[in-house]
């Protein structure tokens, strides 16, 4: 692996704390099993809408449009 400084001038703890970070990130990426996906972000999961009962359209339904029952 070749790390090359393209921009300003770091002190050597500078580079040493940045190459740690660098290493630390491979070994996990390396130590991490294959094929086996990420948890997802509960945010992003659309189960997390539809799990949830949608208001049925009526004369006051505008006013449980964000509110859950």
């Amino acid at each position: 692996m070749t790390i090359k400084v393209v921009r300003g001038n770091p002190t050597p703890e500078e580079l040493a704390a940045a190459l740690a970070v660098v290493r630390a990130r491979a070994a996990a990426a390396a130590a991490a099993p294959s094929g086996v996906e990420a948890p997802r972000d509960a945010w992003s999961d659309p189960a997390r809408i539809a799990a949830q009962r949608v208001p049925h359209p009526g004369q006051a339904s505008w006013t449980r449009t964000y509110w859950p029952s």
